[in-house]
């Protein structure tokens, strides 16, 4: 007997200890799910939108307006609307705030509307459409009316949501996977599996990782979705990856299933120094990161939304400052203030911010492919995208919805064979076919190198770019083609927003609209952006009207065919098809290969852009050749180069900088000395640089080595690079 009382007492206590965690486990679900809802139903919808989706509802429960019977990639799944205008009209019905609030009328629609879907089972091509698009639809509905819609209807939904599960084959690790994972963790709350659930959120906090290589989140701060390593960080790696995180972290936290403030920190990292530097001002999106989708014609240009940021807040006052400087440059509170140059150099991508502009160089090597293929039909002119793109903004809508009467041979920044007309779908995305690609880059300063070779032209051409507060330099030497084709380097293709006036022979005029080749041009001048020529050239302008089709760049279906109209500035260097022309004896009638230098002067009114061209802006070009590009701003003193061998090059009068290897460096100069170093190897080959300069110098710094020629007054200078995952990235050092 007391053997037995012993047991239930023993018993008894076991069950009391348990009680309290799984009290505590249920009340944490609870509140996950209540999170959820509160965040389904925090926008009011709009009752013209929920009458005008009432009035189109048939009686079978179909739409009138929709096409069921296309399910083909390029159709885009218009079967997605059925689902996602029943989420909306539900929300309406949940929402205590809309007129259609408990709307009998419109828990008829949802009842009605869910029954032919789940008759029907619509399953598109693309498995976007089936594990995410289809799931996420059913789930809004679930958790905004689901508990009072017919048991059996709740479960026949159950199989088309339950395509969202990690062994689905768009669960592989990539922006989707977390989406996917996302919309597990919801139905496993709605079905109430907690066991389940803690494994899922498991997998969610986990994915915030660096997995630079494969898909993710790259050292660098860029995102790769895919193995080609294309540059993903503004679609994929933002709307999906980062946000949906984001979301999760704010849904679990003061509860068990908190995230730890390690992954925090990285996806706050993450949207500061990856996402946000990749867009303009942190507010605009930057089309230069933009892929296929770039054939998406876009609505009007408005600044991203906060809530990213607040739910951030919620959970972490980790660089609180700058995250709610972010949330007052989105809500037009201040202006920007921020300057920083960034090379992201896991995915050959550049950016350059000063207050008033910001721009980017878009590269590829044979590290990473040039572009995303053209999947399920947008982007099929997008071959030419990344050879050495220089897009400038200085307001956000300088290139807003220009695409449907783009020249894309003409593509802002890029040197291009032009062709009869583009290759087709199948030959756009290519491997790299150089390793020389990089910058230098201190952080608030930098240049950019691309020895470029295009695998679509053949064509060759060594191509740079210097940055600093007031303009940029860009240079361009040794261009060859293999074949007698027009070669054109695209200055800027841009929307036409004002006059354009020039400069030519010592005379300022004021351009009609049209199409022209004009000589000894000294500077242009378009929407207050001056682009002056050391020497006076030949140059191409054109400001007129161009014509397109949105249907001529997408292989999407129902893409309007309607002729499009856009005002379009062109200034672009014809370096001709004769470049390659031989006489009688095989000799190259030209001496030399063509090459081309400008400066881009941002935000500058036409009076004192005409005002610096006695000195350039300031600029000095040290030297443009095939071998060794560099520019030196006179004014803030810093000297910027790029040796695609070893070379040497005289900086001022007796003062000269040797690179024994190729390899690109940055000086900062006080006075004749050199203050500041900074060095990188666009290659990713060299362990270390050894770099020459004239004066006696000391380096206190780690892998920093002096080797001083007290006779010759010279310094030798052995800099360790960075190896591994982080080759690539500059080093910094003062002297």
């Amino acid at each position: 007997m007391l053997l037995a009382m012993k047991k239930i007492i023993c018993s008894l206590s076991i069950l009391l200890l348990a009680a309290p965690i799984a009290f505590t486990q249920s009340t944490d679900l609870t509140i996950i799910q209540n999170r959820i809802i509160t965040d389904l139903l925090v926008n009011k919808p709009a009752d013209n939108k929920v009458e005008s989706i009432l009035s189109k509802i048939k009686s079978d429960g179909s739409f009138n307006d929709i096409n069921y019977s296309d399910l083909s990639r390029t159709a885009s799944f218009p079967q997605g609307r059925h689902t996602n205008d029943l989420a909306y009209i539900a929300i309406a019905y949940k929402n205590k705030n809309s007129s259609f609030y408990q709307s009998q009328k419109v828990k008829e629609a949802v009842i009605k509307g869910l029954t032919f879907w789940v008759q029907n089972d619509f399953v598109g091509e693309n498995w976007h459409d089936n594990q995410i698009t289809t799931p996420t639809n059913l789930m809004n509905i679930m958790l905004a009316i689901g508990d009072e819609l017919p048991k059996e209807l709740v479960e026949k939904t159950q199989p088309m949501i339950g395509r969202a599960n990690m062994k689905a084959s768009g669960a592989r690790p990539s922006g989707d996977r977390i989406v996917i994972a996302g919309v597990l963790a919801k139905n496993l709350l709605f079905n109430k599996n907690d066991k389940l659930f803690d494994s899922i959120i498991n997998i969610i906090q986990n994915e915030m990782k660096f997995s630079t290589g494969e898909r993710g989140i790259q050292q660098d701060l860029s995102f790769h979705h895919r193995v080609d390593r294309v540059n993903n960080t503004d679609s994929y790696g933002y709307v999906k990856f980062a946000n949906v995180y984001g979301e999760w972290s704010n849904y679990v936290f003061g509860t068990k299933y908190q995230f730890s403030n390690d992954k925090i920190k990285i996806l706050v990292d993450y949207y500061l120094d990856g996402i946000y530097k990749q867009m303009v001002y942190g507010v605009y999106e930057d089309v230069s990161v933009r892929n296929r989708d770039i054939a998406l014609r876009r609505g009007a240009v408005e600044a991203k939304g906060t809530l990213e940021i607040e739910r951030l807040l919620k959970v972490t006052d980790y660089r609180k400052k700058e995250l709610e400087e972010i949330i007052k440059l989105r809500k037009g509170e201040s202006k920007p203030t921020l300057s920083f140059a960034k090379f992201f150099w896991q995915s050959e991508h550049f950016v350059f911010q000063r207050p008033n502009f910001y721009t980017s160089v878009r590269m590829f090597s044979t590290r990473n492919a040039n572009m995303e293929e053209p999947y399920n039909g947008p982007g099929k002119t997008t071959h030419h995208r990344a050879d050495g793109t220089n897009y400038l903004v200085l307001k956000g809508d300088e290139y807003h919805n220009i695409w449907a009467a783009y020249d894309w041979q003409k593509i802002s920044g890029t040197t291009i064979m032009q062709k009869p007309s583009l290759p087709g779908i199948e030959e756009i995305q290519k491997e790299g076919l150089t390793n020389f690609v990089g910058a230098v880059t201190d952080g608030l300063y930098g240049a950019v190198a691309f020895d470029f070779k295009s695998p679509h032209d053949l064509l060759e051409a060594k191509k740079s770019w210097f940055f600093f507060d007031e303009e940029y330099v860009c240079l361009g030497a040794g261009i060859k083609p293999k074949k007698s084709l027009p070669v054109v380097t695209t200055i800027n293709q841009v929307l036409l927003k004002s006059e354009v006036s020039i400069m030519q022979n010592g005379n300022k005029m004021i351009l009609p609209k049209g199409n022209r080749a004009l000589d000894n041009v000294k500077w242009v001048y378009q929407d207050k952006v001056g682009y002056i020529f050391p020497e006076p050239t030949n140059i191409n302008i054109s400001n007129q009207t161009e014509t397109g089709r949105w249907s001529d760049i997408t292989d999407q279906k129902n893409i309007s065919n309607a002729l499009v109209s856009t005002d379009i500035f062109k200034l672009y260097f014809n370096h001709g098809d004769k470049i390659n022309e031989t006489d009688i004896y095989g000799n190259r009638k030209m001496a030399q290969y063509p090459s081309y230098q400008y400066i881009v002067v941002p935000n500058v009114t036409e009076q004192n852009l005409s005002e610096s061209i006695s000195n350039n802006h300031n600029i000095k070009i040290l030297s443009n050749t095939s071998t060794l590009q560099g520019v030196m701003q006179t004014k803030l003193g810093i000297i910027q180069l790029a040796f695609y061998k070893a070379g040497e090059v005289e900086i001022e009068k007796g003062q000269t900088i040797r690179m024994d290897s190729q390899g690109m460096a940055m000086l900062k100069m006080n006075g004749n000395k050199v203050n500041e170093l900074t060095v990188s190897d666009p290659s990713r080959e060299l362990s270390r640089i050894m770099i020459t300069l004239s004066n006696i110098y000391k380096v206190n710094a780690v892998g920093i080595n002096c080797i001083n020629d007290e006779k010759n007054n010279k310094t030798m200078i052995l800099i360790e690079l960075p190896q591994g995952v982080y080759a690539g990235k500059s080093v910094s050092f003062k002297l």
